[in-house]
């Protein structure tokens, strides 16, 4: 039985950026595994102006109960001021997405 799961994608400005964006959001149990995808140069309209920059692309895995809340935590830490954050559900195998799953559970407070 197949186990549906989130995927979130954002880019980042930097290494150290991505680096400590992951980290963070894996420490918070927001994602089970987050994937850098690497270096992509990004064009876009701004300001009124087409721009261009060279950015770090992040992926990141998470569970459908989590990934609103994997959202906020990347707006609110994220240095852009309208950062790309784009999210959709995708079938994951049983195994993986119960592994998911398990990763991104709140932890239990006694």
């Amino acid at each position: 039985m197949n186990v549906n799961v989130s995927l979130v994608l954002t880019t980042v400005p930097d290494l150290a950026t991505a680096q400590k964006l992951a980290q963070d959001a894996l420490s918070a149990r927001l994602a089970a595994c987050v994937t850098r995808l690497g270096s992509v140069q990004s064009s876009y309209h701004w300001q009124g102006k087409v721009e261009s920059a060279d950015e770090v692309q992040l992926l990141f895995k998470t569970s459908v109960a989590r990934a609103f809340e994997l959202e906020q935590f990347i707006q609110a830490q994220h240095p852009y001021e309208t950062p790309e954050i784009l999210s959709w559900q995708v079938t994951a195998s049983a195994a993986y997405g119960q592994w998911v799953n398990t990763e991104t559970q709140r932890p239990i407070h006694v």
